[in-house]
């Protein structure tokens, strides 16, 4: 008696598909916004731990990639809020898609001369030239694992583990999420003078 092996389903393979098109097509936008696909020291580095260095946001993890593991977070309570509203069967992989989509969306947003020049201007970023190709990616993957992570913690658990990670960039580097999100919006002169003394 033979075991027929089940057949192979294609369509599982389609939501990777779209992802690794995702990733090509925001390297190509970055690279038309002028980004450097790495450091133009010409060097390429895992991890870069100095944030008042030329070398961050310009190799392939630095501390800000916490805040982009965050991201993930933020993206996994979205799409499960839109899940129970809007879709009622949205797949684990098509979700993953979404999250990874938005992020994408976001680091060619980020890398705008707009925002490169608000980071500049209204945050304690004064030096910063935007992010290289390599960094770009590096945050994306940061946004993949936080939305596993908050995937596999569920909603409660993952709201701890959100705010402890706060907590943790704010006493490292003096900033986080949320502390960027407010200081894009509105701009707190006392929060940049304190954030200034690193």
């Amino acid at each position: 008696m033979s075991l027929a092996k089940p057949a192979f389903d294609k369509r599982k393979l389609w939501p990777w598909f779209v992802i690794a098109a995702t990733f090509v097509v925001t390297a190509m936008l970055l690279r038309l916004e002028g980004r450097l696909w790495i450091c133009a020291c010409g060097n390429f580095q895992l991890w870069s731990g100095n944030i008042c260095s030329s070398d961050n946001s310009q190799h392939l993890l630095d501390p800000y990639s916490f805040t982009h593991v965050l991201h993930g977070f933020l993206f996994f309570w979205l799409v499960a809020l839109s899940i129970k509203l809007l879709f009622k069967r949205l797949r684990a992989q098509w979700q993953l898609v979404l999250a990874v989509a938005v992020e994408c969306l976001w680091e060619v947003f980020e890398n705008t001369d707009f925002i490169i020049n608000r980071y500049r201007s209204e945050t304690a970023a004064l030096g910063y030239n935007g992010d290289t190709v390599v960094n770009s990616f590096g945050d994306i993957l940061c946004c993949v694992v936080g939305f596993m992570i908050a995937k596999r913690l569920g909603w409660w658990r993952s709201f701890i583990v959100f705010a402890v990670l706060e907590v943790v960039l704010i006493l490292w580097i003096k900033d986080s999420l949320l502390l960027e999100i407010v200081m894009l919006v509105f701009s707190i002169d006392a929060v940049r003078a304190w954030q200034m003394c690193r």
